[in-house]
């Protein structure tokens, strides 16, 4: 088992890795819409938002020797389901068919009051 961590996506803020890799297989930490460099949310609504869970995750998946090609599975946390369709239209600029397995559900708060977290699992490819 082997942590990954990049400087391109937001510290891990708890007792929790950015990622794990184990058994060909990268499990990536649900990652809020916050900008690394800013340490800020993404500016606007939730099409940035998930703009930038995605581009995290895009980041974390790189520094593990994979891309968002080989993911599998996402999780996706929304605060709010009607922003589903907004979050789906962003979603589909980072992934392409075979489109990964994918739950989206809606929650009544996100750490930071944040719209949407995306978790992922890849295969190293």
């Amino acid at each position: 088992m082997k942590a990954i961590s990049t400087e391109k996506a937001p510290k891990a803020i708890g007792p929790y890795s950015q990622a794990i890799e184990a058994g060909g297989m990268v499990f990536i930490s649900g990652q809020l819409p916050i900008d690394p460099a800013t340490g800020m949310f993404a500016e606007g609504g939730i099409k940035e938002q998930t703009r930038q869970s995605l581009t995290n995750a895009k980041h974390i998946l790189e520094e593990a020797g994979t891309d968002l090609a080989h993911v599998v599975k996402t999780t996706v946390f929304l605060s709010d389901m009607d922003n589903f369709a907004a979050m789906n239209e962003v979603y589909a600029e980072f992934f392409s068919m075979p489109f990964p397995a994918r739950s989206a559900v809606a929650v009544k708060t996100l750490p930071k009051n944040a719209l949407v977290e995306v978790e992922c699992t890849a295969i190293k490819g």
